[in-house]
């Protein structure tokens, strides 16, 4: 008997890397699993493939699980309910979506199309919009419905290069919160998960020196996709019914749970402020509590475990 045991799971970008894992894990422990994958490349931009998504669910199958697979968009709302209408038809539910699928289009942002905005929003949050809303009402309606979504820390702590990333990957912070809070009463529950993990999307990251070539050898030997699958089968997991709204991130066999914005410092003057008093007074006094520019590798400066 595995933590999913009896549940059916909706696992997008299932055909590779983190998503792959995913479905897999959630179909040895007891899953019956929609593979969902378009099949497209890394930038979203070619017209996919269904081989990714039903190479996966054939595995599963091949060792006795119950599996099938998808090639819509999660970009697409009549693409997610179709995903949703085919775990109803064919397994006669759905519990919990688990939701890797993304691409990547980086670039600085003084340099950035409005295409590339564009595009890595409508998969990344857009994306995340369209597989919460497609389900919610059925989790409520059932009153049992697990969301495991993924944001990143190019958005928690921030990359150069990755504006558009960034910005998605905030916005799915926010909405899972939301859904956490206002699915709380009816037992719908949505974390989020900022993975290290070396998949096709991280292996596109140029290596210009010797210190990015060290970061990306460090996650390519030491943080793997399935690492990343081990903490989002728990949270899909109804045994972690205790367990909403909350950040959390996997680096090799490290998991993490990061804070949320909350209050660090404030400064008051009873007359009131001016623009001169401001620059004066309030912002060296709360300078010390400032967040600094650093990227991940300051915030994570060890290997792996």
């Amino acid at each position: 008997m595995g933590v999913l045991s009896g549940k059916v799971v909706l696992v997008t970008g299932g055909g590779r890397g983190i998503g792959r894992e995913c479905a897999l894990l959630a179909a040895q422990e007891g899953a019956s699993v929609v593979v969902n994958d378009l099949g497209a490349s890394v930038g979203g931009d070619d017209l996919g493939s269904a081989g990714p998504a039903e190479e996966v669910a054939a595995e599963i199958r091949a060792a006795g699980g119950q599996a099938v697979s998808n090639s819509d968009s999660v970009s697409s709302m009549n693409g997610v309910k179709s995903m949703v209408e085919q775990a109803m038809d064919v397994f006669g539910g759905l519990h919990s979506v688990v939701n890797p699928a993304g691409i990547l289009r980086d670039g600085m942002f003084h340099k950035m199309s409005e295409e590339d905005w564009d595009a890595v929003i409508e998969v990344h949050l857009r994306g995340a919009f369209n597989v919460t809303r497609a389900t919610v009402e059925h989790f409520r309606n059932q009153g049992e419905g697990s969301y495991v979504l993924f944001t990143s820390t190019s958005g928690l702590i921030g990359n150069i290069g990755q504006a558009n990333y960034a910005a998605a990957k905030m916005g799915v912070m926010g909405l899972s919160r939301i859904i956490a809070m206002e699915g709380a009463i009816k037992s719908v529950r949505s974390n989020i998960i900022a993975p290290f993990a070396w998949t096709r999307m991280i292996a596109t990251i140029p290596v210009k020196d010797e210190a990015s070539a060290a970061r990306v050898d460090r996650m390519k030997n030491g943080m793997r996709a399935d690492q990343v699958a081990q903490l989002a089968v728990a949270l899909a997991s109804p045994e972690a019914k205790a367990v909403s709204g909350q950040v959390f991130s996997v680096r090799g066999n490290e998991i993490v749970l990061f804070d949320q914005p909350r209050p660090v410092r404030s400064v008051s003057r009873m007359e009131g402020w001016t623009p001169a008093s401001i620059l004066e007074q309030a912002m060296p006094s709360m300078g010390a509590s400032f967040t600094d520019l650093g990227a991940t590798g300051s915030v994570f400066p060890y290997d792996p475990v």
